[in-house]
């Protein structure tokens, strides 16, 4: 009989517990270091352009390695971590509405984060990455002079109205918010935090950190939205528009 039933079950249900914990280490390692270092990579523009692009220009001194480590090291993990979410968040029942305890609403905010953080990915890999060229988007140009400028032409257009600098606003604070309330999550999973004084310590932690993280990944925002493309020296500059998204160049 119970040979036969577990003949029924699907991989996921014989494998739910290796699975849980893979969708755990899969949120934090390696999504959650790349999540860190994007954004504070993407902060050193406060600093200088210059130094935003020496940035860039050290990842992409990766070269042809660059496209497989994206694939394997970033692209699979999210991809996994977003599947199974998605399957816990529809098997779930949370009780917000009955019992509106502090776990249940960390529960159903961390499920609406981590699909509002995944539309906003699909949409990030569109707008900015060369994936995104052949459907038209695909605005960020790595090359040196170009990295910088090209971010932020990109940060100042408009989607039906609605200023792209807000769109990323609303999504990095959603990855930020559905990674620190998951690393606290994780603690517990893992059995590092199993008491509920060590819970409430993490507790703290984690929320500090995500506002850290927030400050950090809305600073960036905010320089690009804000940096003038159009200063003399410049051969390039921006027009906001709406739905098209469509960059106007000319020689400066």
């Amino acid at each position: 009989m119970a040979v036969e039933t577990a003949q029924k079950q699907s991989f996921s249900e014989r494998h739910h517990f290796l699975l849980r914990r893979l969708h755990s280490l899969s949120g934090i390692v390696p999504v959650g270091v790349f999540l860190i270092m994007h954004l504070t990579i993407n902060a050193s523009i406060n600093v200088s352009p210059e130094m935003f692009e020496e940035n860039v220009g050290k990842i992409h001194a990766l070269g042809p390695l660059l496209v497989p480590v994206e694939i394997v090291g970033i692209f699979l993990p999210i991809l996994f971590h977003a599947l199974f979410g998605f399957q816990i968040w529809f098997s779930g029942q949370p009780n917000t509405t009955a019992y509106a305890y502090n776990g249940n609403i960390r529960y159903t905010l961390q499920r609406v984060t981590g699909g509002i953080a995944f539309i906003f990915i699909l949409y990030h890999l569109w707008h900015m990455h060369w994936l995104g060229n052949p459907l038209g988007g695909g605005h960020f140009d790595p090359h040196p002079g170009q990295a910088a400028i090209t971010t932020a032409q990109a940060m100042q257009m408009s989607v039906w109205r609605i200023p792209v600098n807000i769109l990323y606003a609303i999504g990095v604070l959603a990855a930020v918010y559905h990674f620190a309330n998951g690393i606290w999550t994780s603690l517990i999973t893992w059995g590092i935090t199993v008491g509920p004084s060590s819970q409430r310590v993490s507790g703290v932690a984690c929320i500090m950190f995500g506002i850290a993280l927030s400050i950090v990944g809305l600073s960036s925002i905010r320089a690009f939205a804000t940096m003038d493309v159009s200063e003399p020296g410049s051969s390039t500059h921006v027009d906001r528009v709406d739905s098209s998204e469509t960059i106007h160049t000319q020689a400066g």
